[in-house]
Parts: structure tokens; sequence; C-alpha cells
């Protein structure tokens, strides 16, 4: 037996039999078994468009006085949908744990879509589904419903930044929607196509349970539709696949378009499974809650790198002044997303050989803060960031893990250092944003006088080196378009909550010049 938020399933080779948990959960209702008859119904009629062989039947269940039995005895109190069992290890998540997913099966999975979505009508009843404002009913309903787990799965600071995002999307693209519309692209589609969903064998291609119990659901763009499979590779670590997924559909669907919704959609997705995820760690019949706990917050993490930062690698550079709360702020930021930080204050003392919360002896200070150290520490922090995302131009450094993002956490007090880490960059193809905090030059001198009293403390600045370091920052005025500013006079989750209020704002600006490529 299988359990999900929604059903129960039991596979009894050669068979398997789907029933329907009496729930009500705003987005659809399984209350009264009059109502889970009409959807088991409603789950086969669909679902025969992709793969008539699989779904064989909705069955009734008796109540006997021995238990329950599919044989006509007894009351009839539950339905089930019969359907056949399809072979174990061919599924797209099972081959993609084994590495067997590659270009070609991408290809067999788009063809099929694309001769589905072609045999789809468009009709006026199913396209206003496609408005901003249709579809903010969905989003609203979302952030609503995952309002009760926050704190829990997912922090108020990533819950603020995906919804502003999600908002602010709608306000500055409604063109793109309305765009969508005029093309035919909402159309009748699957609604949960992830891998789970997606069965290959050598002679067939099968996509399966799709969504039943909510037509605005399946009422979608195609790109919605393919966002929910790439954002599911994106999730397993394989945002490569994801995004020749969304290339290549683009390309055989002749619809360019979609990659200037996909991050918008990935997004969605992402929360809506975090959503699941948590909801169904609060069920009484759920054994495991822990693991879905965690794989909510996994997903609302990944929904918040799509909001910040679309499907590109990204990196985050968290700058400023001494003192200026640039390591507090860069580790709230990289937990915010899962993403691994890097201080040039530890790259500094591990190249200088000095243990990380020692203050560097007075006799060795001209050497480890000489030009020529701070050159080599920016070099290695640059090429640390760049392996870890795995855009290093030197294969032996580059992460096999290939993360989303990462963030630095450094001064880049010098102009020169800026460009440095901007030139190296543009090499790899890599996005960067600085993020500059600002604090009251007073406040600054209280915080290094309380350092004074700390001696574990990875950076080596005191009160007696404010006016020298203060001097040498040159104002990073030359970045534009690639700064926020940020002041750190308020909290660290305010702060935190400010930044990426910010990225997400940048993030919708930058849509069509950020698409998946």
């Amino acid at each position: 037996m299988i359990q999900t938020h929604i059903s129960w399933v039991f596979i009894a080779s050669p068979f398997v039999f789907k029933v329907k948990k009496p729930v009500n959960l705003g987005f659809l209702d399984f209350s009264t078994l009059e109502k889970r008859h009409y959807f088991c119904q409603r789950e086969i009629e669909l679902n025969r468009r992709l793969c008539p062989e699989i779904y064989l039947g909705a069955v009734p269940i008796y109540e006997t006085d021995s238990g329950f039995s599919l044989k006509p005895s007894g009351k009839i109190v539950e339905y089930a949908v019969q359907m056949k069992e399809l072979p174990h290890g061919c599924f797209l998540i099972e081959l993609l744990e084994i590495n067997l997913v590659s270009e070609k099966e991408i290809n067999r999975v788009i063809s099929t879509l694309h001769r589905f979505y072609q045999a789809e009508t468009p009709t006026p009843e199913i396209e206003q589904w496609g408005t901003p404002e249709k579809l903010k009913i969905s989003t609203d309903e979302n952030f609503t419903q995952v309002e009760p787990f926050i704190g829990k799965t997912i922090s108020p600071s990533a819950f603020e930044g995906i919804r502003h995002y999600t908002n602010q999307f709608y306000k500055l693209n409604e063109n793109l929607f309305r765009q969508r519309i005029q093309q035919h692209r909402i159309l009748d589609c699957h609604g949960d196509l992830h891998l789970d969903h997606v069965h290959l064998t050598p002679e067939a291609t099968t996509i399966f349970d799709c969504i039943e119990f909510n037509d605005r659901f399946r009422f979608i763009d195609v790109a919605n539709d393919l966002a929910f499979l790439a954002m599911d590779f994106d999730f397993e670590g394989r945002s490569d696949l994801g995004n020749l997924l969304l290339r290549n559909a683009a390309r055989q669907l002749d619809d360019a378009g979609i990659l200037g919704v996909a991050n918008f959609y990935k997004c969605y997705r992402a929360f809506v499974r975090g959503k699941v995820e948590s909801i169904q760690a609060t069920e009484k019949e759920t054994t495991n809650p822990q693991d879905h706990e965690k794989q909510g917050a996994r997903y609302f993490r990944l929904a918040l790198g799509y909001a910040i930062a679309g499907s590109e690698p990204l990196i985050l550079v968290v700058m400023g002044g001494v003192c200026t709360g640039k390591s507090t702020i860069a580790i709230q930021l990289a937990g915010e997303l899962d993403w691994p930080v890097f201080s040039s204050d530890e790259t500094r003392k591990t190249l200088a050989g000095i243990p990380l919360t020692r203050r560097s002896p007075q006799e060795m200070r001209d050497k480890i803060y000489s030009p020529q150290m701070t050159r080599r520490t920016y070099r290695k922090l640059v090429k640390d960031g760049l392996a870890a995302i795995g855009c290093s131009p030197d294969p032996r450094s580059r992460s096999q893990a290939a993360q989303a993002g990462v963030v630095l956490d450094a001064t880049f007090s010098t102009r020169a250092l800026r460009k440095f880490l901007s030139d190296e960059s543009k090499k790899a193809n890599v996005r960067f944003q600085f993020v500059e905090l600002k604090v009251d030059p007073e406040e600054i001198k209280r915080r290094l006088k309380l350092r004074d009293e700390k001696t574990a403390k990875m950076s080596d600045a005191r009160l007696e080196d404010f006016e020298k370091l203060n001097t040498a920052y040159q104002s990073p005025s030359e970045l534009a378009a690639d700064l926020i500013s940020v002041s750190t006079m308020s909290s660290v989750s305010d702060t935190v909550k400010a930044i990426l209020l910010r990225l997400a704002e940048r993030q919708v600006v930058g849509t069509d010049r950020r698409a998946v490529r």
C-alpha cells in the first residue's frame, strides 16, 4: 500500500487499485461516497486520453461479514480505480536514479505530449484560466493554505519572497499571459506531470495519473504542464535535464514563449509540492511525518530559488564595509536557499594556515593582508564559488553535485576585486548579483568595540582598524544594475526578508533576458 495526501494505492499484481480518501481540502472534495465515485469515473475518462490501455474501470468495494471484498456481496462502501500494473524499473524517477535518462528519453516524452496537446481543443471556457486573474485564484489559494506551515516547513522570509515574486510577475507580465492565450497555449492538459507519472519501456511511453479532482488545475498553459516535469528534474539535482526538456519542447512545439514563463511556473509547481508534502506530514495516517516535512522544506527552498534566481546558476555576493553583518546575513541567505557559502575571512586564514577563530598575530598582519595575499584570497574564493555551481574552467575543481547557486561573503572593497569577479563570471557564463550591506558608522564602531571582548571571531578587524578600513573601501557605484544596497540596522530576519524581496523584484524585471537558455 502506498499513501498520498489524497489517496491510498494498493498494488495487487497484476493490478493496482486506487482509493480516494474521504477528505475535503478546499481545492478538492472527496467527502462523500457519491463524489468519490464520480471522481473515480472522471479519473478514468481523463487518463484514457494518454494511456487508454492502463485504466480498466471504477470498481465497487463491498463490506462483508469477514471484511471488504471486490465481489458483489453486501453494501457498497467505497469505489476504486482499477489499473494495470506497470513494470517496476521503468518509471522515469527510477531510470533517473540509475542514470538512464538522456536526450533520447526526454524527446520521447515530449513527442507523446506534443501529440496529446495537438489533440486537445482550446475553448473560451478553458482559455479563461490563462489570465492573470484566474491564475491568481490558484496561487492565492496556495499562499493561504501554506500559512499554517510558516515557521515549520517554510520561513516567513521565504514565504514573503515567493509571494512577492508571484504577484509582481502578474503585474509586470500581464501582456505575456494574454499573448499565451492568443497563441492558444492554454489547453486541457495533464496537470500533474512529474517523474513518478512517466513510464518508459522500449515499446511504450506511458504518461498517467492526471488531475481529475479540479478542472482549473488542468486548464493550464502547456508551459505550466511542462514546468512541473522540469522542476522535478531540478529537485533531483538534474537541472541539465530540466533545461533540456524545456529547450527541446519549445523547439518541437514551435513555442519559444515557453522559456519566458517557465521559471514562474516552476516556482508555482515547487510551492505546490511543498504544500502537499506539508499537508501529508500532518495527516494522522502518515507514519513518517518528519520525512514529509523535510521534503516540503526542500521544495519551498527550490521555489524561493526560482523566485530570486530563476533556473540559471547565480553567484550571490554579500559585500560591504567592515562589521556590516556580512557573515551573519550570508549564512542566513544561504540557509534560506540551501546554497553553500564561502567566506573570504575563512579562505584567507586557511591559505595562511591560521585557525579560523584565532586573531592573526600582529607580526603577520602585513603579510596576511598584503595586496598579493588579498588577490590570492579572492582568486580562491571565486574559483571555489564557480566550482560549487559546476562552472569552473578547471574540470578538476568542479563539484560533482553542482549547486543552483552560491553565496560569497566578502568585503569586495575595491573596484579591481569586483571587476575580477565580474570578468570570471562572464567567462563562465554565470550570472552574479551584489548585495551591499550598509550600517551607520557609529553603529559599526559600537560593533567593533564589542568584538574586542570576543576572541572567537573569524574576522580580524577591530575598533583600531576602523579608519583604515573605512578609507580603503571604494563605493560600488560602478555595479549599477548588478547591485542591491540594504541597511542592516534592523533585525537579521528583517534584513534577509528585505534582500529576498529586492532580489525577487530583480528577477521579475529580468524575465525576458533570463529565460532558460
